[in-house]
């Protein structure tokens, strides 16, 4: 892949437009800049896809309730104690407004809301074990919170997936035996709904999480790219024209205005390159892709290749690489002289990646790296060499007196991979 480094930016002063290049600043007296005002675009707002099993689980909890109470008042002169039943009834019909109004809104579904919960439900449900008699007990009666139990697995599950209404439900069912005392097909059959409820509703909170990530990630990327086609629309009718004409009047009056063209032609290399890259966004894996990320590096004298399809790595690597790139192309910006070119190449291989970045400069001397190192400017140590080994790759440096320059990192895929296929562009 060719990579250039260059940092272009535009600012807005009065009808003056500023551009760094190179180290220089070039004004352009009169400049009107970003003619056409236009709104950021706002953040979207996504709906959470696990709303849907909210709304089941209250509904779930009031209907639940309701049998509860039917319950109580076949039962109520058969209880132990029937004015802890009493307490009990009282205290889950409370219990159940409270977590309807809460589980309503997003904001109310806390981690701590739904811990809470289930401390609350599994409390009232062991207290069954002052209420119901020996009798009911022992013949498997409903007990007071009956079917109510269940809706904190269902809480769980909604909030924390598979993992959670997993756990909640060995729970449930272990309490439901350590009140009971014994095991029968009715016991087994209940832990049975218990866990399988939870494991099923988590998948379906799982799936619906990933799929809200998912959403939320499209439309911050069609956000992000109609903001950047308003950007280049405001560029192209501003900056871009005053840079083409600059390059134009520059190369016809020759001397030092032809520098400046030959530097402003750059620079709407550089500017063009950059608002026709689509933004990048890290994948739910944590990957960004590396060759869309090295196009801005693009300029009239650094040269990219990429292949055709993306390079997805996870981001700190991906990071790294690019950094590794920029502190070699500044290398080559500072020493190669003006008229040098670059080139940078990017490969993906089945078990690795390898990036290369060569200029036709006047190359490195022999001992030159160590004399800067002793003295003290450690850049070629720690930006590349160093970045590199902590990537676990190795890099290769091919230079001499007038051959110019070449790095070549090379380093290992994490994980399987599947080798894609595609050509350069």
């Amino acid at each position: 892949m060719l990579v250039v480094i260059t940092n272009t930016q535009s600012a807005r002063s009065g009808g003056l437009c500023q551009a760094p290049m190179y180290g220089r600043m070039v004004r352009w007296e009169g400049a009107k800049v970003g003619s056409t005002q236009t709104s950021p675009v706002q953040p979207h707002q996504v709906t959470d896809g696990r709303s849907p099993l909210w709304r089941g689980h209250n509904v779930f909890r009031m209907v639940t309730f309701l049998w509860a109470c039917f319950w109580v008042v076949l039962q109520f002169h058969d209880y132990r104690r029937p004015w802890l039943a009493l307490v009990v009834i009282v205290l889950m019909g409370l219990w159940t407004v409270f977590t309807v109004w809460r589980y309503w809104t997003r904001a109310g579904r806390t981690n701590r809301m739904v811990l809470l919960d289930c401390v609350v439900v599994s409390v009232l449900f062991l207290s069954n074990e002052f209420i119901l008699s020996d009798a009911q007990m022992l013949n498997n009666y409903p007990s007071v919170v009956t079917v109510w139990h269940p809706t904190m697995v269902t809480a769980a599950a909604s909030q924390w997936g598979m993992f959670g209404g997993l756990s909640t439900g060995i729970i449930a069912a272990a309490s439901n035996y350590l009140i009971r005392g014994y095991s029968d097909p009715a016991m087994s059959l209940d832990t049975l709904l218990l866990v399988g409820t939870g494991l099923v509703l988590g998948l379906a909170s799982d799936t619906a999480r990933k799929s809200t990530e998912r959403l939320a990630r499209a439309l911050r990327a069609e956000a992000a790219t109609a903001e950047r086609e308003r950007l280049a629309r405001s560029i192209h009718d501003s900056v871009l024209q005053v840079l083409a004409r600059v390059r134009r009047r520059g190369a016809e009056l020759g001397g030092e205005a032809a520098e400046l063209a030959k530097l402003a032609g750059e620079q709407e290399i550089a500017l063009r390159a950059l608002v026709a890259t689509t933004a990048q966004e890290t994948t739910l894996d944590g990957e960004t892709d590396l060759a869309a990320r090295l196009q801005v590096l693009r300029t009239g004298r650094i040269h990219v290749s990429i292949p055709g399809n993306p390079v997805r790595l996870p981001e700190p690597l991906s990071t790294d690489l690019f950094a590794v790139v920029q502190e070699a192309l500044a290398n080559f910006d500072k020493h190669a002289g003006s008229d040098a070119q670059a080139w940078v190449l990017l490969e993906e291989l089945p078990e690795e990646v390898v990036l290369t970045a060569r200029d036709d400069g006047p190359g490195i001397p022999d001992g030159r790296l160590a004399e800067a190192a002793a003295e003290g400017r450690l850049g070629v140590a720690k930006s590349i060499r160093g970045r590199v080994k902590s990537m676990g790759g190795t890099i290769t440096l091919d230079t001499a007196p007038g051959e110019g320059t070449e790095w070549e990192i090379r380093v290992p895929r994490p994980g399987p991979t599947k080798r894609r296929r595609g050509g350069k562009r």
